[in-house]
């Protein structure tokens, strides 16, 4: 019988695995982890974790991902929210970015050293998600792209491949810290995922994703690229190292413990 969900990750730090993900209460206690390693690209990653396990859900969490106490049953309730209310659903997320431009999460985030994002009071519709925690449903049958390189975007190609699909995709209220390092500029990397999204996808643009917005011109990456530049020194000041404990970051936030209230 397939287990009702699964967490999957690809990494490649045994350490940073140890101190955040695998710290976690749900997995200290019992919940499956599969791990990817010396993958190509994060999604032949994912994909080889689709293809390597069988639950009903799959999450899909960065190594540096904590979820606190409780989430797990969080999730559950959550996802039967979810369902009961949009049975297209196909993606749901931690942290995404409506068509308006609102978005939701909330998630700590050290690299800023605050929390991001709106509280959703029921299942908000997405154009993108933060790459940091993606839960798929295995009978909608979406799948990430092979053919995507690196370890960019693929949160906004989901979301995407689900719009094209008709399935929904939904930021749904999963608190969980997000014990990411500080991230200085995009890199070469990004810019090559960036102008991959934009070919692929010309029907949807413009797409506002957590980093950027991708669009025809290209000039809001060029901007984003300015604005971080100038904001480098405030940034640098904000951000937590990521040396601590990820539990006592969940504690500080008021998420030492998610467990739905009874009724």
């Amino acid at each position: 019988m397939p287990t009702p969900f699964v967490i999957a990750c690809a990494s490649n730090s045994d350490a940073i695995l140890s101190a955040n993900l695998a710290a976690s209460p749900c997995l200290i206690g019992g919940a499956l982890l599969h791990v990817e390693r010396d993958a190509p690209s994060a999604a032949t990653a994912y994909n080889r974790a689709i293809d390597a396990t069988d639950s009903d859900v799959i999450v899909f969490a960065h190594h540096d991902v904590y979820l606190p106490r409780g989430w797990e049953a969080l999730l559950a309730a959550r996802l039967a929210d979810l369902t009961r209310r949009q049975p297209d659903w196909g993606v749901a997320g931690a942290f995404g970015v409506a068509a308006d431009y609102r978005q939701f999460g909330p998630v700590w985030t050290s690299s800023l050293g605050q929390i991001i994002g709106r509280v959703p009071l029921q299942p908000e519709r997405v154009i993108s998600f933060d790459e940091m925690l993606i839960v798929l449903r295995r009978a909608s049958g979406l799948r990430f792209d092979d053919t995507q390189p690196g370890w960019h975007m693929y949160g906004t190609d989901i979301v995407c491949r689900a719009r094209a699909a008709g399935k929904g995709a939904y930021a749904i209220g999963l608190p969980c810290v997000h014990n990411d390092r500080f991230h200085g500029a995009l890199g070469p990397d990004f810019t090559e995922s960036y102008r991959w999204m934009q070919a692929k996808w010309p029907q949807f643009l413009p797409i506002q994703t957590p980093v950027t917005k991708i669009s025809r011109s290209g000039l809001h990456l060029m901007r984003e690229r300015w604005n971080m530049r100038k904001s480098l020194a405030l940034r640098a000041g904000d951000a937590v190292d990521t040396g601590a404990p990820a539990a006592e970051l969940a504690a500080r936030c008021g998420w030492a413990d998610l467990t739905p209230a009874a009724g």
